[in-house]
Order: C-alpha cells, then structure tokens, then sequence
C-alpha cells in the first residue's frame, strides 16, 4: 500500500460498456477526484468490440469498412499512442484517476507509480513480466502493439527473454483539468485478425503474434481469476474500497459520449469538447 492511501479511493468492477461510454466514464470521474474527493481505480471492458485510437492519430488510418462489417466501434482516446481493439473477452482494461497534486509531477514517476499494482498483478499472476529491456524496432506505427518497444513505459513478457520478450500491455497518460488519469489494456488473449484488420494495411495477423504475448499465453489463469487478480492488486495498491458509479456519473457519462466520444467531430476530427460542454 502506498501513501495515497491516506486519500478516499473507490474501486469499481465495472460491467462491459460501448468504447464512447468507457472514454466517458473517465472523464466524468477525473472531475469526480477534484468536485467530490474520491478517487477511483478501476477494471473494466468493451462490448461491442472497439478500436480504441491515440489521441493525434489519424482517422485514415482506419479501415473503417471493416470495422463496419465486424460490428466494431470506433472512439478516439485522450491519451496519445497507437490504436489497440478491445473487447470483453481478450482485453483487460483498467483506470487509475487522481488529483494531479497528490502524484508526482514528472510523467515518467507518475507512470512508474501507475504501474506498480499493474506489475504486481502480473507478478501474482506468475508472469516474467517487466517495462523492456531492450527496444524493438516498429512494425506498423498506427498499431499501440505493433509500434516500436520502449523501455521507458512498454511492459512485456517474459521479461527475461530480452529483445525477444513480447509486448503484454499498453499503457498511457494524460493529464487534464488538475487531474491525472491512467487507463492501460492488458492482452488476457490475443484476437490478432481483428488487430490487424481495423487498420487500412497490409499487416498479417502473424505479424501480430510474433510481436505480442497474453496472460493465457504466459499462465492458465480463467479469465475471471485474472481480472480479480488485476483489481485485488488495485485495491491494495491505494487501500480503495469496493465502490459504484453514481446515477448522476452514469447520467453524465451517457451524455458525454454522446456529444464527444461516440461523435465523428472527436472520433474523425478531434475536435475538442470538454466535459462541461465547453
């Protein structure tokens, strides 16, 4: 447990919800932390299936066709980095929001300190997992999975195996309205044609496997049993207790990703719109 303990932290399990109300939901808690003084830690995932974008990427990118056909949605993160697909079954999300004042300035020590209940979970979970050791040249830049390793903030597996360790999470930051928020994606299986198909390339779905491992790959661990590992590790990490999103969070998160998350402005454009509408 760390010293943001001494801070009121809910953890919420929550149910799978459309890519737009999850993006949402975490704006809407970041102005939880600063209005009400409650943090939050969070497990979650995405139904139906999303292709979650970086915040600079660009929208033609996509194959927008196929992500049509699959019945996949498309929502733009705040965060930058890569593109990943998540659904309910192969992807683990999580979500880490807080007061900006009460975490470390620098990004990288603030990163490092978001990852540590992530490294833990994995650690629990028997994983050799670890940020790289060595870099990894970049395959398809738009992919978060298939972009170059970076030592500085790539966590893979097994850790031990060096430059050919695999990429077993993405995760990311941003920092808005005095408030921080982290939110990662952790491969508990691998769904490499879909991967590999949101995007408009020529990427083979075996090029995504020799870059990138799971938790089902790396353990035996059901699925449930690793997500209760990942939230375990959580809780204790800032001594949160189990929680809920309020009815007027739920409320506002719905209207938010209506307006933004769910939009072609944001989705296609970026054009900015705040939680508060301005």
């Amino acid at each position: 447990m760390t010293a943001l303990a001494d801070h009121d932290w809910r953890l919420i399990d929550d149910e799978p919800r459309a890519g737009a109300t999850q993006m949402a939901l975490e704006e809407i808690a970041g102005r939880t932390a600063i209005e009400d003084d409650l943090r939050t830690v969070r497990v979650y995932s995405w139904e139906p299936g999303t292709l979650s974008l970086g915040y600079r990427q660009d929208a033609d990118s996509v194959n927008w066709e196929y992500c049509e056909r699959a019945g996949i949605d498309v929502t733009r993160r705040q965060t930058g980095g890569g593109g990943i697909y998540h659904d309910r079954y192969a992807d683990i999300s999580y979500t880490i929001v807080a007061p900006a004042e009460e975490v470390p300035g620098d990004l990288m020590d603030c990163y490092a300190l978001f990852c540590e209940p992530i490294l833990e979970a994995f650690d629990r979970m028997g994983i050799d997992a670890d940020f790289a050791g060595a870099e990894q040249a970049s395959i398809y830049y738009p992919s978060c999975y298939l972009r170059d390793i970076n030592p500085a903030h790539d966590v893979v597996a097994p850790a031990s195996a060096g430059a050919d360790a695999k990429k077993l999470s993405g995760n990311a930051q941003y920092r808005q309205r005095d408030v921080v928020i982290q939110h990662g994606s952790l491969s508990y299986d691998l769904e490499p044609n879909h991967h590999v198909d949101v995007f408009d390339s020529d990427v083979t779905a075996d090029t995504f496997v020799d870059r990138v491992t799971s938790i089902r790959e790396q353990t035996s661990l059901d699925r449930e049993t690793a997500v209760e590992t990942v939230a375990d590790s959580l809780r204790e990490w800032c001594g949160a207790t189990d929680g809920e999103w309020r009815d007027a969070e739920l409320e506002a998160a719905r209207d938010l990703a209506d307006r933004k998350y769910g939009a072609d402005a944001w989705v296609r454009d970026r054009d900015v719109l705040e939680a508060d509408g301005q």
